[in-house]
């Protein structure tokens, strides 16, 4: 017998579901969408039905629907102008960490549309923190909840990103760089190599305006050499797109796990642990031993065991074994 415990959405009280599982048979399709729908519809309760989407780059065509199946309707703020906040072209810089940046958006957006839950998507690509030479993109994404008073953020490396850039002075050397990037589906950003932030052209998707962009930015530079990069803007860059969307359906998925104790969503994992004892002479090594999950609003956890099954590190890892 397995007790679930759920949070009454209009009386302030615990209510208690009981589901007889029986290990002895197998369960038809009918009996666990039936187990499904409980606990969706434990979740539903706890889940605001709107929230703002701090968006002006199309992000909702990534996370309308996922959200829209776990009962939260997304809307976008009117007027709402997020490259005030920082801009990939450097033309406004980020302010702060990623967290403060994307927890600044969503504040606002929240102001500004009066809803009182919203999610936000926030974005940084450069070199790949263990690869030398690869590129990798982080995102980000921000739920809020201001009536429960809990927030969650869930991460996504994106070890294969179409992140690239290509320094030319002739305009007919460009055309390696745009077939990597799978241009015109990937758009482009202009500037002159000697001041990268002098946008001359970005969200380019023609040939004729980046050659036309790139006239202005041979004259602007000071050794007559052009900046051509993509456009990471989620609108203008399909993988970046699909990236928010993958990471979307793993924060949709971890609000439908409620809290055991205090039946807030977003039950999940909080961080990971190293200390994986070596294969050869026990010692704890810099691998993950397991992973702890629990609660962002009350504080509840529990220790879960790696998902692989591995229970010792190789010696490779080990910093006594392998010094």
């Amino acid at each position: 017998m397995q007790t679930l415990l759920t949070y009454g959405a209009k009386r302030r009280h615990f209510r208690c579901y009981q589901i007889a599982l029986d290990t002895n048979r197998q369960e038809s399709d009918e009996d666990m969408k039936q187990k499904s729908d409980v606990f969706l519809g434990d979740a539903h309760r706890q889940l605001p039905k709107v929230a703002v989407l701090a968006t002006m780059h199309g992000k909702q065509i990534a996370l309308q629907e996922t959200f829209a199946a776990i009962g939260v309707d997304l809307t976008l703020p009117a007027d709402f102008d997020t490259d005030q906040f920082g801009t990939f072209s450097g033309e406004v810089p980020r302010r702060g960490t990623m967290e403060e940046a994307a927890r600044a958006k969503l504040a606002a957006a929240m102001s500004v549309s009066g809803i009182s839950a919203g999610l936000v998507s926030e974005g940084a690509y450069g070199a790949h923190p263990m690869i030398p030479f690869a590129p990798a993109g982080l995102e980000i994404l921000v739920w809020y909840d201001k009536e429960r008073n809990y927030e969650i953020i869930e991460h996504l490396l994106d070890e294969n990103p179409v992140y690239d850039h290509s320094e030319i002075k002739r305009f007919e050397d460009l055309g390696p760089f745009l077939g990597r990037i799978n241009f015109p589906d990937t758009a482009v950003i202009v500037a002159p190599s000697s001041n990268k932030s002098a946008c001359c052209g970005k969200g380019l998707r023609s040939l004729r305006d980046v050659e036309e962009a790139f006239k202005s930015a041979v004259k602007l530079s000071e050794d007559g050499t052009c900046f051509v990069q993509t456009d990471m803007r989620a609108h203008m860059n399909p993988r970046r797109m699909e990236t928010i969307g993958r990471l979307g359906k793993t924060l949709a998925a971890r609000l439908t796990q409620l809290c055991a104790s205090c039946a807030t969503p977003g039950w999940g994992l909080l961080r990971r642990q190293a200390g994986l004892p070596c294969k050869w002479c026990g010692e704890a090594s810099m691998q993950i031993a397991y992973e702890i999950h629990g609660c962002i609003a009350c504080g509840e956890e529990k220790i879960v065991p790696r998902s692989d099954g591995k229970t010792h590190a190789d010696p490779a890892h080990c910093g006594i074994c392998n010094p």
